[in-house]
């Protein structure tokens, strides 16, 4: 019987571990992990434009280890999963990126001490070549230097390709665990750390029957939203695959908001671990955790809106009542509350703002909607009326969403209250001494969207249920004075 024998040619080899490393960037993250996986507690990178070191403290190799290190497609770090010290998760990748990395580099060298064995292999891409069918590589060993310790220098020659130092830190910000304890990296004496966002955090923890999915969304302010590296990184290991986005390109503009870490050790990575077989019981039980925690942050999402939309609410709700305490004051015979004193800004208000006193929303809600009161006439004084009938309230309960402020026109307390009423309900009613404005009304949720007029216009809802206060019989003189109002409310009158 004929035998045929099996060869890789030496070429087709480093053509394997370039589609591999599909960037040459990432060879050196690959370097970083190596000497994670090796217990160091610290890893320094020297960058120039003819070299790049990659030094560590870790445990180094011996004879047999570095036999093993160029073994290519070795199942060492399958069989050990963790590694011996720190009983770390091995990451390292696929044996093959030190012939990746003469995409990048014409030569590189792997110096490594351990114990008593202190040795350096060269592997120089022209030589190597020169060889033909022979796959050796020239090894030199030394006597240890003592003060070094045990530990690896990678470092690659001649390089063929420019390393930008600022995607050299994004990449190990995202393909090392820069978060475990005992694990530093440095690029030219300046330590890498793990990236920190501010914002509204949502952690989470789920289980499965596969392992625990883990990790932590953030809902950044709109000022640091970015369209930059969207998504949310999914990380096996410590060390992120791929950013997903599970929905969120559905969300338009918000899903800049969006980032996070989410951590699945059980995910089954593809062959050039860019990301995920998707056709795995892993996976679906991963998408079905990360589908519930996407509608928890959709609902924390909108839950954020209505509060910044409250506070902007009463921020133009305490404006408006205001530059109206100032057109009253200005306009006596307008005030349907008698003659209001001049002061400076903000005095004579009353407590504006929103109010939190349980008394406050019971007036808001009906308790004092009941009809009773005085009606003033344009005299000035109040003349006290039969009482009518007492009528049931229109507003029985506010919503969550409701914005109310209490203020006080000379001896006169009123209420102005921003709420849901429905696309359908009334633009703004009057009960007692509750002003209801409807946040819903179509035209009111057009001039919210509009910074320059928004203000003007709670000041327009409020002053015409001023004015039909002061007169309610007739109209056209009840927006007139509304006019005069908002002119007054608006124009900067000189100081004295």
């Amino acid at each position: 019987m004929e035998y045929l024998p099996v060869t890789v040619d030496k070429s087709h080899l480093i053509t394997i571990g370039e589609r591999l490393y599909s960037e040459s960037i990432e060879l050196i993250r690959e370097l970083v992990n190596n000497a994670y996986d090796a217990d160091a507690t610290e890893v320094d990178i020297k960058m120039t434009d003819q070299m790049i070191e990659v030094r560590d403290n870790g445990t180094g190799m011996d004879r047999g280890g570095l036999k093993q290190y160029f073994n290519i497609g070795s199942t060492e770090k399958v069989s050990k999963a963790r590694s011996p010290l720190f009983h770390r998760d091995l990451i390292g990748q696929f044996g093959i990126g030190k012939f990746a990395s003469l995409s990048a580099c014409e030569c590189f060298e792997v110096h490594t001490q351990r114990g008593d064995f202190a040795a350096k292999v060269t592997f120089d891409k022209k030589e190597w070549e020169k060889e033909g069918g022979q796959w050796n590589l020239p090894l030199q060993v030394f006597s240890p230097e003592r003060e070094r310790g045990d530990g690896t220098t990678v470092t690659l020659l001649r390089l063929t390709r420019e390393f930008d130092p600022d995607e050299v830190i994004r990449r190990i910000v995202e393909g090392t665990p820069l978060k475990v304890a005992n694990f530093v990296v440095r690029l030219n004496g300046m330590r890498i750390t793990p990236r920190s966002l501010s914002g509204h955090r949502i952690p989470f923890l789920e289980g499965t029957d596969f392992g625990p999915v883990h990790g932590e969304i953030i809902i950044l302010p709109s000022s640091t939203a970015s369209p930059v590296e969207l998504g949310i990184e999914v990380k096996v290991k410590q060390v992120t695959i791929k950013r997903e986005l599970f929905g969120l390109e559905h969300w338009g503009k918000v899903v800049s908001r969006i980032r996070g870490e989410v951590y699945a050790d059980f995910l089954q990575v593809t062959t050039d671990r860019s990301g995920f077989i998707l056709d795995t019981p892993q996976y679906q039980a991963f998408q079905r955790v990360m589908e519930k925690v996407i509608r928890e942050v959709d609902g924390i999402l909108k839950r954020l809106a209505g509060r910044k939309e409250k506070q902007k609410a009463g921020k133009a709700l305490k404006e408006a009542l205001q530059r109206i305490h100032r057109a009253l004051a200005l306009n006596p015979d307008l005030s349907p509350f008698g003659a209001i004193p001049l002061a400076g800004k903000g005095e004579g208000m009353g407590g504006a703002g929103v109010v939190s006193k349980k008394s406050d929303r019971k007036e808001a809600e009906g308790d004092q909607a009941s009809g009773e009161g005085k009606e003033i006439e344009d005299g000035g004084s109040p003349v006290p009326q039969k009482r009518p009938r007492k009528k049931s309230p229109k507003v029985k309960r506010l919503t969550p969403n409701a914005v109310i402020q209490r203020t006080k026109f000379g001896e006169t307390g009123v209420s102005v209250c921003l709420d849901d009423f429905g696309e359908d309900g009334a633009e703004c009613f009057t009960e007692g001494t509750v002003i209801y404005i409807n946040q819903q009304h179509p035209l009111y949720q057009r001039e919210v969207k509009k910074p320059d007029t928004y203000i003007l216009n709670v000041t327009r809802l409020i002053t015409q249920e001023i004015s039909l206060m002061k007169i309610t019989k007739n109209p056209r003189q009840a927006f007139l004075r509304q006019s005069k109002l908002l002119r007054d409310a608006f124009i900067e009158h000189p100081a004295g």
